[in-house]
């Protein structure tokens, strides 16, 4: 067995024990008050609602976003960079996508995000291997 077949090896059994956990993350999550599960497996809760415009998947979005792993480990934050994001919104992953579409211009939500809506088996960086489930609270702070 070569190199490249025991790093595939590493890559799979990592992405096996990512997927379990991250499923049974999302099980547990998904038994929390005011949880709700879409067809799709996003997850999400409410944490702040308002009464805005809902962006579509072409606009551009203002947000502030704080995502972590299901262990809690931070990978991506704009809190604490302390600079909002903008991006057009069918340029991120899937659960971004579909998730920010269900928030009014001013809401704050916590999504919990299955690995086929994120980054699949891709290992993105040390943090996010491939399967991950990845955990985002984003507020929607306008639509552009």
């Amino acid at each position: 067995m070569g190199v490249a077949d025991l790093l595939a090896k590493k890559k799979k059994a990592l992405a096996e024990k990512n997927l379990k956990e991250g499923q049974e993350f999302q099980e547990e999550f998904g038994k929390l008050d005011g949880v709700t599960t879409l067809d799709s497996g996003l997850q999400y809760q409410i944490l702040e609602e308002a009464k805005g415009k809902f962006p579509k998947p072409k606009d551009f979005v203002i947000c502030h976003y704080h995502g972590t792993t299901i262990h809690g480990e931070v990978f991506d934050s704009s809190v604490e960079r302390g600079k909002t994001a903008k991006f057009q919104l069918n340029r991120v992953i899937e659960g971004w996508t579909e998730g920010l579409q269900l928030m009014a211009a001013g809401c704050k939500y916590k999504f919990v995000i299955p690995p086929h809506l994120a980054y699949g088996e891709e290992q993105i960086s040390k943090q996010i291997g491939p399967n991950s489930t990845l955990i985002f609270e984003v507020e929607l702070i306008d639509i552009a």
